[in-house]
């Protein structure tokens, strides 16, 4: 058993700026990830960049961009929290505290990109490696200034909680308290208990519960389903925001291509070179992200294409490609594209998932003692549809958030609780991986093919009953196998995707990302 003030699951922006925050404020900090290395998560791999404060902008133009582009679901609120709060910090932390290597001009400056849907250039990046450069900074910091705990190849089961996990069933009458979580230590193969006052999910996206995605192995939509089965509520879970540009190739594994390649004046064309994205909106080519991956998708399916073309080469100079897009241009290259002269070929892939855990404006959930921030959270910033270099700003807003609401309430949250109970071994063999793998391959066909891009009535009727069927397999399977980090994912991810086909079955308007084909308002 191990115990903690503050237990942090997962290692992101969000979990490391909480990390960092409640250090600082003289709390016990443990951070538990299910990577071998803390660095295996979605922000190492985000490209783009992170909003600041362009010339001419301002918090009410800032916040009209993220309004418009969540397609009248966003929370007026948390946009305005990001707002004012979102380029300070940036300031505050990331450029002097932890001295990220932001990219700058020759003259010393911050360079400032733009990407679709923003009104003017006000995200700045380190090249093409934005999320990176964030991640080994954060982690650096906090391995040279602070005396944070980090446990590595440690995947969290399940979280603790009163009602569920202590011996007296009078409990069951008291409000639903966090009590820390049970987590899987791969190399030790066995189940310890974190204890804590204070829980902070911070785990990230669920990408990898469909076919083609942007996000890394490890997105498996563990938060979502630890909350559900705790009974925390999840919403806007339909919206699923596709990213419209991945590397199509065969060995790419769907490799992003930045929405910065856009901002820089980027065109989308179809095979035989011809621009159509103004025929789907006045942007063009810089639309909002869920219009530009159906118009795309509409190219392909109507017209018969296998992908599409971005064309950077005939808009910018071969030198300037190189230095803008470095990463980008390197891992082209590897499979045979020169971006300098010839088009990307790309297709969508799923990218970030809009919804999630419900919480207020302080990253606090319905549970108390539990906090959510980063992609698992919902505060309602995206709506239904995110607008581009908000994620990683979130994670740093609100995981500072979190921080501070747990300080004002630290004398009420510090009382001690009862203890949970032991872990209980039920597993009577070892699992079978070929069963696993056929599991999470039907599981990403199904969320592909019936609640992906275009949704119908009936491919989520579908959906729905094919995962409550792999649900009750899966659930069965768990009880009578050992516990083992592919399991614990698998059992998380199919929860997760039949927690999105029912509400993508249940909301029938077609709404940013959430496109219903057979919606009586498109």
């Amino acid at each position: 058993m191990i115990k903690t003030d503050i237990l942090v699951i997962g290692s992101g922006i969000a979990g490391l700026t909480a990390a960092l925050k409640a250090c600082e404020e003289g709390f016990d900090v443990t951070v538990i990830t299910k990577g071998k290395k803390p660095e295996e998560c979605n922000t190492d791999y985000a490209q783009g960049g992170i909003i600041y404060r362009g010339e001419g902008d301002s918090e009410e133009l800032l916040i009209k961009d993220i309004l418009e582009a969540g397609a009248g679901a966003g929370n007026p609120k948390a946009a305005k929290i990001i707002a004012r709060h979102g380029p300070k910090l940036v300031k505050e932390i990331l450029i002097d505290k932890i001295k990220v290597p932001f990219s700058r001009t020759p003259d010393g400056k911050l360079d400032f990109t733009e990407e679709g849907a923003h009104s003017v250039r006000r995200i700045i990046h380190a090249d093409d490696l934005t999320g990176r450069a964030i991640e080994r900074s954060l982690l650096k910091y906090i391995s040279e200034e602070t005396q944070i705990k980090i446990y590595t190849n440690h995947v969290a089961i399940d979280l603790l909680t009163l009602q569920h996990h202590c011996r007296d069933p009078i409990n069951v009458y008291k409000p639903p308290e966090c009590l820390g979580a049970y987590v899987y230590s791969v190399e030790e193969k066995k189940v310890k208990r974190f204890i804590a006052k204070v829980t902070i999910l911070a785990t990230g996206g669920l990408g990898q519960i469909f076919l083609h995605t942007t996000n890394p192995e490890g997105a498996t939509g563990d938060g979502f389903a630890m909350a559900y089965r705790a009974g925390v509520r999840l919403i806007n879970m339909e919206y699923i925001q596709f990213h419209p540009t991945t590397l199509y190739h065969k060995d790419a594994k769907r490799f992003l291509i930045s929405e910065s390649v856009r901002g820089e004046g980027a065109v989308l064309k179809t095979p035989d070179g011809k621009p159509f994205m103004e025929e789907y909106h006045p942007l063009g080519s810089l639309a909002p992200r869920d219009v530009v991956s159906r118009a795309i998708h509409e190219e392909m399916t109507e017209k018969g294409y296998k992908y599409v073309l971005l064309d950077l080469a005939s808009y910018m100079d071969p030198e300037r490609i190189k230095r803008r897009f470095p990463h980008i241009y390197e891992t082209c290259l590897k499979f045979g594209i020169d971006i300098t002269k010839e088009p990307i070929p790309v297709v969508p892939a799923v990218h970030f998932a809009c919804g999630g855990i419900k919480t207020n404006m302080w990253a606090e959930t319905e549970m108390k003692r539990l906090f959510a921030v980063g992609e698992t959270a919902c505060t309602g910033l995206h709506g239904a549809n995110r607008l581009a270099s908000t994620s990683l700003l979130e994670g740093l807003v609100f995981g500072v958030r979190a921080i501070e609401r747990i300080k004002q309430t630290w004398n009420e949250l510090k009382k001690e609780l009862p203890e949970p109970v032991t872990w209980i071994d039920t597993g009577e063999y070892e699992p079978d991986p070929a069963l696993i793998h056929q599991d999470w391959i039907t599981l990403k066909h199904i969320m592909w093919n019936y609640v992906g891009l275009v949704r119908t009535e009936k491919r989520l009727k579908r959906a729905i009953y094919d995962l409550r069927h792999l649900w009750w397999e899966v659930e069965e399977f768990y009880r009578k196998a050992k516990i083992t980090k592919q399991l614990i994912e698998l059992r998380n991810g199919i929860l997760t995707g039949l927690v999105i086909a029912r509400a993508a079955y249940t909301n029938r308007e077609s709404r940013g990302c959430h496109y219903r084909k057979d919606s009586q308002k498109n």
